[in-house]
C-alpha cells in the first residue's frame, strides 16, 4: 500500500464521477482500515487521506486515539454492526455512524448522544438484497425506522446499503438511490473495493474501500 494506490483510486474516483456529471468534492473516500495496524495505516494518513472506516468499536479504540494525536482532522466511520450496549463508546469515538439498521439502537444512540453532547452523522443501513445474514432494516420497515431515528434526534444523512456478493451491485445501489430520493435523503454509503467506481457513477456519496488500498487482508 503506497500513496501511488491512493492516488490510482482518487482517479479512479473522478473518472467515474465525471461520468455521471458529478465532481470529485462529491465522493467521500472512506479507507477501510479494519484489521490494519498503525504502521499500515500511517502511510495512508501521511498521504493526506483523513477518512478511515473501521468494523469494531474495540478494535478503534485500541489503535486510533494514538492515531488522531498526531493527525487531528481524521474522520472515523464505523462500517460494522454495532450492539445497542456499545452505543456510548461508538458516539465517543466515532464521527459517522453507518449502521443504524434498528429500534433498540436508535433508543441506545440517542441516550448515548443526549450524555456525551456529541451527535455523529448517521446513515441508516438497509438489508437491501434481502439477506437473512446480514444487518441492516428491511426496505418496507425504514420509513418507521427513519421516522423514529428523527424523532429521537438522530442526525440521519442518509442511507447505506452492502449489496448481494454475488449478484450485479448496480440494480441493489440504484434502489438505494432511489429509496434516498424518497425520503429526502442526501447521503449514500455504498459501493466497496471491486464495485466503487459503479457506485459512484449511480451517485454514492461515501465508498469503502479496503482491500484495494492495503492489500487483500490475510
Amino acid at each position: 500500500m503506497t500513496a501511488s494506490t491512493l492516488s490510482a483510486i482518487d482517479s479512479s474516483i473522478t473518472r467515474a464521477a465525471r461520468l455521471a456529471g458529478r465532481q470529485r468534492g462529491d465522493v467521500t473516500l472512506i479507507a477501510v482500515s479494519k484489521t490494519q495496524p498503525p504502521e499500515a495505516i500511517e502511510p495512508l494518513l501521511a498521504a493526506g487521506q483523513r477518512d478511515f472506516g473501521e468494523n469494531r468499536v474495540q478494535e478503534a479504540a485500541a489503535k486510533w486515539p494514538a492515531l488522531r494525536e498526531a493527525y487531528p482532522d481524521v474522520t472515523l466511520h464505523l462500517i460494522g454492526q454495532l450492539q445497542s450496549n456499545k452505543a456510548d463508546e461508538a458516539v465517543a469515538l466515532f464521527d459517522v455512524i453507518h449502521v443504524v439498521d434498528r429500534p433498540s439502537l436508535v433508543t441506545a444512540l440517542a441516550r448515548a448522544m443526549e450524555k456525551a453532547g456529541r451527535r455523529p452523522d448517521c446513515f441508516v443501513q438497509i438489508n437491501i438484497g434481502d439477506e437473512e445474514q446480514k444487518g441492516g432494516c428491511a426496505i418496507a420497515e425504514l420509513p418507521a425506522l427513519l421516522a423514529a431515528a428523527r424523532d429521537a434526534g438522530l442526525p440521519v444523512v442518509g442511507l447505506m446499503c452492502l449489496p448481494p456478493a454475488d449478484l450485479a451491485p448496480a440494480p441493489y445501489f440504484a434502489l438505494l438511490a432511489k429509496l434516498a430520493r424518497e425520503q429526502g435523503l442526501a447521503g449514500l454509503s455504498m459501493g466497496m473495493s471491486a464495485d466503487y467506481e459503479t457506485a459512484v457513477t449511480i451517485g454514492a456519496t461515501h465508498v469503502r474501500v479496503g482491500s484495494a488500498l492495503f492489500g487483500p487482508r490475510a
